[in-house]
């Protein structure tokens, strides 16, 4: 059974998504606090974590950037905070999905199935793409640039699989967060951005010129053909 751990400091809250998330057949650990979330996270090493940012002991960003220093654990975060700018820093912090309050949980049981199904998907094409310097081993799940494997985190992988696969094509925004989130998203386009910017800083040589990704003003991103070439 895959094991999910949620870091939230409503109790009530944390109860019915321990509900529904076992009754999908899932294990889930849980801590009010922030600081004990992160223990229990080093502790049993979630398949994913459902992150509050507002916590006690220390808090939700904090607790992103530690994970992701250490590993690619997909994180849902979950939060009241509605400013775009929330958003965007919980995503460049390397967070698959966000969800703000109050949502269904039956939402976040199919976001939390979405997000492991894009963790653990093998693609059917047993195929390394070469492009360049960079290598992307669909089989494997795995980024290497020079030789050296580059950690991204599922949602980033789909995203570069996605682009790789079509050389030239230009992709919009909502075409890649419905091919990183499938039926389970919320509409919010800008996330692709967050997304876009993580990839970049992690595989172009300078973001400022990118070699690899190529921003389409007002339509969106393609993967360029000249790398691909």
């Amino acid at each position: 059974m895959q094991k999910i751990l949620i870091i939230e400091d409503e109790i009530e809250l944390v109860r019915v998504l321990q509900s529904y998330l076992e009754g999908s057949n899932f294990t889930v650990f849980s801590s009010g606090k922030g600081d004990q979330g992160l223990a229990l996270w080093a502790q049993e090493q979630p398949d994913l974590v459902i992150l509050d940012l507002n916590l006690p002991g220390m808090d939700g960003l904090d607790i992103a950037r530690e994970i992701r220093r250490k590993d690619e654990t997909p994180i849902i975060m979950v939060t009241a905070r509605v400013e775009e700018t929330d958003r965007l820093i919980g995503l460049e912090l390397g967070a698959d999905d966000y969800i703000t309050k109050p949502f269904s949980p039956r939402e976040v049981v199919a976001r939390v199935k979405a997000v492991l199904r894009r963790a653990g998907a093998q693609s059917p094409k047993s195929q390394v793409m070469n492009l360049g310097s960079l290598e992307i081993d669909l089989d494997a799940h795995k980024v290497t640039q020079a030789g050296k494997e580059i950690d991204l985190t599922p949602s980033e992988f789909t995203i570069l699989e996605t682009m790789a696969s079509h050389p030239g094509r230009v992709f919009s925004r909502l075409q890649l967060l419905e091919a990183t989130q499938g039926d389970a998203y919320e509409g919010y386009e800008r996330t692709i951005d967050a997304h876009i910017k993580n990839l970049r800083a992690k595989i172009e040589p300078d973001t400022k010129n990118p070699t690899y990704i190529e921003t389409v003003f007002g339509i969106g991103y393609r993967f360029s053909k000249d790398a691909a070439s």
